[in-house]
């Protein structure tokens, strides 16, 4: 496992896949399926790793942190990284914080905590959960005014956080005075990244954002790495030509539950077999859902391997 601090470069190399967390019939993480996950990821060139909301780790105790810790690290390849997330409530993150700090994980993301919440609080649990762990995490915005620009100026400036995940949803990504406000206030992008897959990626990046985060990057990986290639060398019309191949499947996780519809597109797709997707979840079981969650994702994974298959990763006819 890749155990460098979190860098600009690091950042910019690889799509931060947002993978599910399979798991065995017992609820137990299944080391054999994520293991597919990540093999499969890493064959398309990704080599982040970052489990998240997509993971259901909301909803993931404390006790069971140190095991799950262990099995990441039994899956992660040699030079790739793997951010586990810790959260979203203080005390549970603190807990969790702590474990972290006699583990070599290069950072972890703070899940958002919506309520209660505010933004000179989070900015000092922040820095006190860098503290705990010893080294920054990764600050998560989801929603409009989660943390003040300056308050997250100064958790880079200080040193709390290395890294932000951008995901507040508008209908015109490029129209967003707080991600303005956030560019300025930070100096530069190259430190934020998009959080909200492919479909605003290209804007964002666009804007100055040095990467972006997928969770259907687990489908088509080479599909999503050949859009962030395209994006960095500035093809930006390919880049949008690859991404029309990923709007299906996303208007279904839009329309239907981004976590609880990639969980089901994984599986049926023969990524692995995610199984049963935590606890005050529940997967899928709409016949008619499921159905078009497979026609979706088995066609957005044809495409990806077609491209493997050619070799030509820009290629606008992907």
């Amino acid at each position: 496992m890749k155990t460098t601090p979190v860098d600009v470069a690091g950042l910019r190399s690889s799509v931060l896949s947002v993978p599910p967390l399979a798991r065995q019939l017992n609820g137990e993480p299944s080391k054999a399926e994520n293991r597919r996950q990540v093999d499969w990821l890493l064959s398309g060139g990704v080599t982040t790793y970052l489990y998240g909301g997509n993971a259901n780790l909301y909803n993931f105790g404390v006790m069971e942190f140190g095991s799950l810790l262990d099995m990441l690290e039994d899956i992660a390849p040699r030079d790739g990284w793997m951010i586990p997330s810790i959260g979203a409530d203080f005390g549970k993150a603190m807990d969790q914080a702590t474990i972290l700090r006699g583990r070599n994980f290069p950072t972890a993301m703070v899940l958002p905590l919506a309520f209660p919440a505010t933004s000179a609080g989070l900015a000092s649990g922040f820095a006190k959960l860098a503290d705990a762990a010893g080294r920054p995490l990764i600050a998560y915005i989801k929603n409009d005014g989660f943390l003040d620009t300056g308050d997250v100026a100064r958790l880079f400036r200080d040193g709390a956080i290395s890294a932000l995940k951008y995901a507040v949803v508008r209908p015109d990504p490029k129209s967003d005075a707080y991600l303005s406000g956030l560019l300025d206030a930070v100096g530069s992008g190259e430190r934020i990244v998009s959080g909200i897959g492919e479909r605003p990626a290209i804007d964002h990046v666009e804007m100055g954002l040095s990467a972006f985060t997928s969770g259907s990057v687990c489908i088509a990986p080479h599909l999503s790495t050949a859009i962030l290639k395209a994006c960095q060398s500035g093809q930006f019309a390919a880049a949008r030509a690859i991404r029309e191949s990923f709007l299906p499947l996303e208007d279904l996780r839009d329309a239907h539950s981004p976590i609880r519809v990639l969980h089901e597109a994984v599986r049926l797709a023969d990524v692995c077999d995610t199984g049963p997707i935590g606890e005050f979840l529940s997967n899928l079981d709409s016949a008619e859902k499921l159905d078009a969650i497979a026609s979706a994702a088995r066609k957005l994974k044809a495409k990806s391997d077609a491209a493997a298959r050619d070799a030509q990763p820009l290629s606008t006819g992907a």
